[in-house]
């Protein structure tokens, strides 16, 4: 079974490629199953590795939910065709599920994955730290309002007393692009999704610092997942039992990929792993990045540095929240 399905109903396929979606992929509802709850899934995201493994075992109908796919081009693509009902479900950054609940949109957030981006130089680079980013050519996926950057600069003033903004030459752009003028030699280091930087080191590119590392530096106590599911407030409000077994699955999916790596070669294909050692290394990353904390203590955490993060890019970042909105994080009730 794979993610290429049934086709999708006209008025649905209208809608999403007014967002910017690529392919609409939703599974034929037979009499007597569940309604679907439509996942939206970047076309070369790590998600879908997770929805393929849940669709592929059963795990869904198994749990009581019958989950479709629907694949969209980009983030924006994503977070428009769930504004505006074409899904129902898309993986994001906390922030942006935090600014929408605070801005009076139902919506909840379940944790996906705690692997975070990472600063990556080539192998032979001299760079040891951030203080030796003076002058560089540095890579941002993301933008100047990213988590990550804005992370990496604050940790640069308080360890190395280097504003990097001005000390360094930062490029903003995608990671495929970013990844592949590192690799060209066109930039001196670049700051880049958990992915891209597995996709570097089975080539031997060094990581300097991750977010993670940055934010235990902060105080931090421990790993964040700060991209996870955000499900539509018409889901939160008229299908909540849809939630609670789509989290079942997703748990159970995850369960299955730490344990057995059988389970890993029919994802190969979507993980476009040229190579062993590429294939190898996103695993292992996809794996660590798996979620193990108690809601309450991610929740804990995620507060305090939300606070640091509204801090740091204000309004632009987080809108007029200041704080982590109540109710933002899916409990199970």
């Amino acid at each position: 079974m794979t993610m290429q399905r049934e086709a999708a109903k006209p008025t649905r396929r209208s809608l999403l490629l007014l967002a910017g979606a690529a392919l609409a992929i939703p599974r034929a509802l037979h009499a007597g199953q569940h309604p679907p709850l439509n996942v939206g899934v970047l076309e070369f995201g790590t998600v879908g590795w997770e929805i393929e493994t849940i669709r592929r075992l059963g795990l869904d109908t198994a749990a009581g939910v019958q989950v479709t796919a629907t694949r969209l081009a980009s983030n924006d693509a994503a977070r428009i065709a769930f504004l505006g009902g074409g899904v129902d479900v898309i993986v994001t950054d906390l922030l942006w599920a935090a600014r929408m609940r605070a801005e009076g949109r139902n919506l909840v957030f379940l944790p996906f994955s705690a692997t975070e981006g990472a600063l990556m130089v080539p192998p032979a680079s001299a760079i040891a730290g951030v203080a030796d980013l003076a002058a560089k050519a540095v890579g941002v996926a993301g933008g100047a309002l990213d988590k990550n950057w804005l992370l990496l600069q604050a940790y640069a003033r308080r360890k190395a007393d280097l504003d990097l903004a001005r000390a360094a030459r930062p490029a903003f752009g995608a990671p495929p692009l970013l990844s592949q003028k590192l690799e060209d030699g066109e930039l001196d280091a670049a700051l880049l999704y958990w992915n891209f930087c597995a996709r570097l080191e089975a080539k031997g590119y060094r990581r300097i610092i991750g977010a993670d590392e940055i934010t235990r530096s902060f105080g931090i106590a421990g790993p964040i997942a700060f991209i996870g599911y955000a499900f539509a407030e018409r889901v939160v409000a008229g299908r909540p039992d849809a939630i609670r077994a789509f989290a079942a699955a997703s748990r159970q999916a995850k369960q299955v990929l730490a344990s057995q790596d059988e389970a890993w070669t029919a994802l190969r294909p979507l993980m476009q792993a040229d190579d062993e050692a590429t294939y190898q290394t996103l695993k292992r990353r996809f794996v660590e990045g798996i979620p193990g904390r108690a809601i309450g203590d991610e929740q804990a955490d995620a507060a305090q540095l939300y606070a640091l993060l509204a801090e740091l890019g204000g309004e632009k970042l987080v809108g007029a929240a200041k704080t982590l909105p109540d109710g933002l994080y899916w409990t199970g009730t």
